[in-house]
């Protein structure tokens, strides 16, 4: 992977649309259990929830994994050295955000599509750590701002 001073427009781009994505199906998945069971159970499924929280979900996916061929492709932001704790810590988080990522949509896919009713739980218990994480993720770009003032927010911010 290269290794570069900051993010390109697209990494920029597709980060916070990746964050939209993620904040508006956590927010709008209130009747998913009911609409899953009706599904299985080969009723028809009705109103605007299910058809967004499932297509938002599936694009997600095609996001993340996108996002990764960029990564790998463009490179990412240099560490400061030396490399401590802390750096170590949040190349760790990072991907494991992105298997977060990529596992809590490709679970819903399973669960909607194939009726895999165990997916659906796992979706669900997935997608709150992935919350978690996120919080931790923000948490720890806003003490890098604030606390440290190191310039790291900065990288993720489109108008610098």
């Amino acid at each position: 992977m290269r290794v570069k001073s900051g993010y390109n427009g697209l990494q920029i781009g597709l980060h916070w649309v990746t964050a939209l994505l993620i904040g508006a199906n956590y927010f709008i998945s209130d009747g998913m259990p009911e609409a899953l069971d009706a599904r299985v159970a080969g009723q028809s499924v009705a109103g605007l929830t299910p058809v967004f929280h499932v297509w938002a979900g599936s694009a997600l996916l095609a996001i993340v994994l996108l996002r990764l061929v960029v990564r790998l492709w463009s490179g990412a932001p240099a560490e400061q050295e030396p490399l401590g704790w802390m750096q170590r810590s949040a190349g760790l988080a990072h991907w494991v955000l992105y298997g977060m990522m990529i596992a809590v949509p490709a679970l819903g896919v399973a669960a909607w599509f194939f009726g895999v009713a165990q997916a659906a739980d796992l979706h669900v218990l997935v997608m709150n750590a992935m919350m978690l994480m996120i919080l931790g993720h923000a948490a720890m770009a806003i003490f890098h701002h604030y606390v440290l003032r190191d310039g790291l927010l900065r990288k993720m911010i489109p108008l610098r």
